[in-house]
């Protein structure tokens, strides 16, 4: 392994790690300053141990912790994922997750009296944020994240579908437990949660990207190792600088895909131009890929 791909390495792990502490900060401060105050559930695996705690709090001799539930909540999805999924893709979720569910312990709550929809908007923004900026750098922060990965696999229904069926539950289960008043703050938070995810980060963006290269089939053998990506192949082009003989490779890519073909090019082609737009419309045969 060259230097440089050791260096790339490193950087990527770095904005991984650094990412998923972000998270886990984002996640946290919105439960313990906003969403348990204001006694509104989140979306996904977090709000399923919010109801678990408030169950146990009324109907058990022990309280189900919501840090330690949202852990233990989310061990069959890394199981899934691992055999599902991919070995990398889990053990980054494992790792979001393991420091979301330390730092819901750490950050005590604030005992302060908040206006229910300030709590909502809030809430939903603060861990929108960092739901949004872990997608982008291409780790999951588990739960129905994984499981929506694996549904849509077999069942060909959109992560959409599968996400409002989950969060229906949510609302169902805060109409009951807090009122239904409650209910429609929970349905507030979750769709403040889901616009600010999409605003920081559009994972089914489509990106045309163009490479010009003098290695194009160690960039070619490196990009459908990694990926099932269609690549058009213009032979016979030529640089106006230095009169040498180029390929010029161009292919329509999702989004998360950028920085995977990014560390690629640069690896088997130092020396590559490459240049990335995105596209509006794809027709034809477009595979929708899963970041592993």
């Amino acid at each position: 392994m060259s230097t440089l791909e050791r260096l790339s390495r490193r950087h990527i792990l770095i904005s991984k790690l650094s990412a998923a502490l972000f998270y886990a900060l984002a996640v946290a401060i919105a439960l313990n300053f906003f969403w348990q105050p204001g006694k509104i559930y989140a979306s996904g695996i977090t709000g399923f141990a919010q109801i678990l705690q408030s169950v146990s709090e009324r109907y058990l001799p022990f309280t189900l912790a919501t840090s330690v539930m949202y852990f233990v909540l989310n061990i069959p999805l890394f199981i899934l994922g691992w055999f599902k999924i991919g070995h990398r893709f889990t053990i980054f979720t494992l790792v979001a997750v393991l420091l979301a569910s330390i730092m819901m312990k750490i950050i005590a709550p604030i005992k302060m009296s908040y206006d229910p929809i300030i709590c909502a908007i809030f809430g939903g923004v603060i861990n929108g944020v960092g739901t949004g900026i872990a997608l982008k750098s291409g780790i999951s922060t588990g739960g129905l994240d994984v499981l929506g990965i694996i549904l849509r696999k077999k069942t060909a229904k959109s992560f959409g579908q599968i996400n409002i069926f989950f969060n229906l539950i949510i609302v169902i289960c805060a109409g009951f437990v807090f009122g239904w008043t409650r209910a429609l703050y929970t349905a507030l938070n979750i769709f403040v949660n889901g616009k600010v995810i999409d605003a920081v980060y559009n994972q089914h963006q489509k990106m045309q990207v163009l490479i010009v290269t003098e290695h194009p089939k160690h960039i070619i053998d490196g990009i459908q190792a990694k990926m099932h990506r269609g690549i058009t192949i213009l032979h016979d082009a030529e640089g106006a600088y230095s009169h040498t003989e180029k390929t010029v490779l161009l292919m329509v890519i999702d989004k998360y895909d950028m920085y995977d073909i990014y560390n690629i090019v640069l690896n088997n082609d130092p020396y590559a131009f490459m240049s990335l737009s995105e596209v509006s419309k794809v027709y034809g045969r477009f595979k929708e890929q899963t970041p592993v």
